[in-house]
């Protein structure tokens, strides 16, 4: 069976009608591929190689490193070509299937559409309000020197393929991005460390996509997810992904938009946010300890970034599942984490390589060996938090057994166990953090490195380095999480497509991985949002004392107004996350209003004599989601601006200067604790919650459709907009935050 479905060759097929006609629509292309299908190939070729040739000359210019860093994208994006060949080959299977496919891809191409519009249109206005403020703001003496205005401020294999050419273009696509940026202003302004200052913006815009999209792919998943439950599957009793339930096509369109599109733009903003912020504390630290080539210490992220899509593409390749005749077949999530072994192994292996090739100066021999094991300390932070998230959400393991167990009692009591895992989740993972940054700050504070005082000064590069290493292995831990709804796509075709339950069973277990891998990744996530944001947090504390050119380096709690700032970060947290599962709440009523209503006026539907109307849905789904994420959205975006300026003024006639900035920093530093808190709680309780369910349905406990089934249902639709919505969305949330500081500083003095 397992060579079968690789192969795309599903055997023969029930006898239940299969009465819907076609749902595919008229195919979409975007403009952009409209205008380069239309263009003669030879010519095509001719520019493609003009502009590999600009960008090859620009990076030549400006380092060798540069030219590495763009081999190494580009071959990695043809690894994504072939990866996508090598899927697209696979047979998509009987017609019905196929219909089916063509509906999903069809809903989630038009909610991208609708939903990147409304964005830009934001992004626009919002880059119109930085550029005034880069325009009119004052230039530091250092940028003076530098030569820098005003203005140049301004089945198992085909699943883990599939996710793995989505994870090689996300980070890839980072990379080369600021790689190209850096390299432009270098040959443009002929400056060097002070370069990653002006790519901020880069990771400002990469965070506001990012959150916009994981609010609006996050309410339009769970709210077709909650409504497709309640109503099919508590109300109507049938299966989950049945084609009898009208929001079942919204629901798959979910997986897309959601799980797949939102958490690439997530990690693409986490991969983006480290980065820059790491090139901007290695060119500040050069610069403070007056290293003579600085270079090597600002390109080192890009570095470690490159040598990941090498090493997690090994990772991709290496996996093979193991059957045949006679051969048991090999549990998913083993092979999936020997996968990320050979990842790990070869990411500790490159980034000693790149620590002694770029971060080796004649000033402190050793210092190379204490930033690798910064490195390594990262590396460890992100396997620890890998495992204790599968702990957490594995049915494997005790937690989960003991929500099921719970479920056996009633609804309430499958709601408190779900809470009180969620809570307790949160302790081993701040204990992680907490000593991955003291850890990897002393090893950068002890490597030799001075300033012109002869004070230490590697401490923050050191944890910034730790989390370059957290995300040296990005590309394979979102091919982890792109996993997730590819399985869970698939179980809804063929449960959709009515094919044989030897199949679904299949697609059952892949879920079931899919929904761990969810939840490690988002923890993964999570981690690496804490260290980003400690080093967008110091960041903006340099940028205001450069600004404000007097030392600023402390955050007293004891004035009242900055404590205030403190209360208003942490409520910050607390009401975006009630309004992002509220905007759930509300969407899904509508959706569970509508499947009523069709079950109601369509009674053949139950018998297959009349097709649902599966659009009506994805419609409703659609506009609902994007109408409800500018909401929680805004008050991201204005509120830190709106607090910062207030609080100027405020210090302004109360004779304290720094005070908007002070403000901005408490809140800054608030938010941060308390959203990695809710948001480890809301991810890990929400993960846990559906894997109990998911347990049950194995005939643990009774099985499908008995009591404890059906309170475990109750867990899992309570916990959806815990994990998919307001618990990713907020570790966005808090990196945005830091960027958005950033680039607001000067308006805080």
């Amino acid at each position: 069976m397992m060579d079968d479905m690789e192969n795309g060759s599903m055997g023969p097929y029930q006898d239940r009608p299969r009465t819907f006609p076609n749902m595919r629509t008229k195919p979409y292309t975007p403009l952009v591929f409209r205008i380069i299908m239309g263009i003669n190939t030879r010519v095509l070729f001719i520019l493609m190689l003009l502009a590999f040739g600009v960008i090859f000359y620009i990076g030549a210019s400006t380092s060798p490193i540069i030219v590495f860093v763009f081999s190494i994208c580009i071959i990695s994006f043809l690894v994504s070509i072939y990866l996508t060949k090598w899927v697209l080959a696979k047979d998509e299977g009987p017609p019905e299937m196929a219909q089916i496919s063509y509906a999903i891809r069809d809903g989630a191409e038009g909610f991208f559409r609708t939903q990147y519009g409304t964005i830009s249109k934001m992004a626009v206005l919002l880059a119109l309000v930085i550029l005034s403020i880069y325009l009119l703001r004052e230039i530091t003496p250092q940028q003076e020197a530098a030569g820098i205005g005003r203005v140049s401020s301004a089945s198992i294999t085909i699943a883990v393929r599939a996710g793995g050419l989505s994870a090689i273009i996300v980070v890839g696509m980072a990379v080369l991005g600021i790689a190209i940026l850096y390299a432009a202003f270098y040959v443009w302004l002929g400056v060097d460390s002070h370069v990653p200052l002006l790519l901020v913006g880069y990771g400002f815009g990469a965070s506001f996509v990012a959150l916009f999209a994981q609010l609006g792919g996050g309410i339009y998943t769970k709210a077709a997810d909650v409504g497709a439950d309640l109503v099919g599957k508590v109300e109507q009793g049938i299966p989950e992904d049945d084609p009898r339930n009208p929001a079942v096509i919204a629901d798959l369109v979910g997986d897309n938009v959601g799980d797949c599109a939102a958490r690439g733009a997530d990690l693409f903003e986490s991969i983006a946010a480290e980065i820059i912020s790491a090139m901007i504390l290695g060119g500040t630290m050069a610069q403070r300890c007056k290293i003579e080539d600085p270079t090597g210490f600002i390109l080192f992220p890009l570095v470690v970034h490159s040598f990941d899509l090498v090493i997690s593409s090994a990772g991709i390749f290496s996996i093979r599942g193991t059957r045949g005749a006679g051969i048991a077949v090999e549990d998913p999530m083993r092979i999936l984490e020997k996968g990320y072994s050979v990842t790990i192994i070869l990411a500790v292996i490159t980034f000693g390589v790149s620590t002694r090739w770029l971060l080796y100066t004649e000033q402190a021999p050793s210092a190379w060996l204490n930033f690798a094991l910064c490195g390594l300390v990262g590396i460890i932070t992100a396997y620890i938090f890998v495992w204790i998230t599968k702990y957490y959400t594995d049915y494997k393991y005790e937690p989960v057994r003991t929500l099921a167990l719970a479920s056996s009692s009633g609804h309430g009591t499958n709601i408190i166990a779900g809470v009180s895992l969620g809570l307790e989740s949160t302790a081993l993972p701040v204990l992680v953090i907490s000593v991955s940054i003291i850890s990897s700050y002393w090893l950068g504070h002890s490597s030799g490195l001075l300033d012109e005082a002869g004070n230490p000064t590697g401490g923050l590069f050191g944890t910034a380095v730790a989390t370059m290493g957290m995300l040296s292995t990005a590309a394979y831990v979102l091919t982890m999480d792109m996993f997730g709804p590819i399985a869970d796509n698939a179980g809804g075709i063929v449960e959709m497509s009515q094919q044989p339950e030897s199949v679904r069973e299949i697609t059952d277990v892949l879920d079931a991985v899919g929904n761990t891998t969810k939840a490690t990744t988002k923890g993964f996530a999570i981690g690496s949002a804490a260290l980003a944001s400690f080093l967008l947090f110091s960041a903006y504390m340099d940028e205001v004392a450069t600004f404000a050119r007097v030392s600023f380096k402390e955050v007293d709690i004891a004035i009242p107004e900055v404590f205030v700032g403190g209360l208003l970060g942490a409520m910050l947290i607390f009401l975006f996350s009630a309004w992002a599962c509220a905007a759930v709440g509300r969407t899904a009523q509508e959706v569970v209003n509508e499947v009523r209503r069709q079950f109601i006026e369509r009674p053949g539907i139950m018998d297959y004599q009349e097709k649902p109307d599966y659009g009506r849905c994805v419609a409703i789904v659609a506009s609902a989601s994007l109408r409800e994420m500018i909401k929680p959205g805004a008050l991201a975006v204005i509120s830190p601006i709106v607090i910062g300026i207030v609080f100027r003024i405020l210090g302004h006639y109360v004779g304290h200067p720094l005070l908007g900035a002070k403000v901005v920093a408490a809140l800054l530093m608030f938010a941060t604790v308390s959203g990695i808190l809710m948001a480890l709680f809301l991810n890990t309780a929400g993960g846990a919650w559906d894997n109990a369910k998911k347990y049950i349905e194995t005939g643990a406990l009774g099985g499908k459709g008995s009591d404890s089934h059906k309170a475990a249902i109750t867990g899992d639709t309570v916990g959806d907009p815990f994990k998919d919505t307001a618990g990713p969305s907020i570790h966005v949330l808090i990196k945005m935050l830091a960027t958005i500081t950033l680039v607001m500083a000067p308006i805080f003095l």
